[in-house]
């Protein structure tokens, strides 16, 4: 239903994102929607960017991330294989592809969350995660970054973690870092043989230069 919903709206959708540089797609793999949306979204977006690099400029494209979510244990096997095959087709035309199995809510869910704070839990970090990126180039900061340097990062470089952390305290900077890359949500995806970071640092007018360096040196 997705698929044939998103083929029959596939040039309002382009004429939505023709003049982007960069497009998130977020779904929730699984079902009909998600799963058969997102790909033909993804694979418009980089069919509209070799044309553009076709006809205009070879550095014009669209930078497209995936942030897609997998479906509970419960919901079933058949369920699963079908995200799985989705997230592989998916995976074909995104630059970048974020996955936060629901599964993993348990891990800071108690017996008392509903499913609603559940769901709340992982919208949040997704959007922390997304607003980080976006932050490093619309928010001035002492060291400021442009769409090139994102897109360096980013371009075709496959599965990605993303993970944020708060602290307070002594040893502030180390403890964030350390919340930040061992986020409990994101499915099983190492930092390890990682060939680019991106990292946004926010604090205080008291935040000093080594604690910037030490949470940065934590994180590479």
């Amino acid at each position: 239903v997705g698929k044939g919903a998103a083929e029959e709206s596939i040039d309002e959708i382009l004429d939505h994102i023709k003049d982007s540089h960069m497009l998130f797609i977020t779904a929730g793999m699984g079902g009909g929607t998600g799963t058969g949306a997102a790909p033909v979204i993804a694979k418009a977006a980089r069919e509209a960017k070799a044309a553009v690099r076709d006809k205009v400029s070879k550095e014009k494209k669209i930078l497209t991330v995936g942030v897609v979510t997998k479906p509970f244990g419960f919901e079933g096997v058949r369920r699963m294989k079908i995200a799985e095959l989705g997230l592989e087709e998916l995976q074909k035309y995104v630059d970048t592809l974020i996955v936060i199995p629901n599964q993993n809510l348990f891990r800071i869910a108690n017996e008392k969350t509903t499913f609603s704070d559940a769901f709340k839990l992982a919208d949040n970090v997704l959007h922390i995660g997304i607003r980080g990126v976006t932050d490093l180039m619309v928010m001035p900061g002492l060291i400021n970054l442009d769409f090139a340097d994102i897109e360096t990062v980013m371009s075709e470089m496959g599965k990605a973690m993303i993970g944020t952390g708060e602290a307070e305290g002594e040893d502030r900077a180390i403890s964030a870092a350390e919340a930040a890359i061992s986020n409990p949500l994101l499915d099983n995806v190492s930092m390890k043989g990682a060939r680019g970071v991106l990292i946004n640092i926010t604090g205080g007018g008291d935040m000093t230069l080594f604690e910037v360096d030490s949470a940065a040196n934590r994180v590479r």
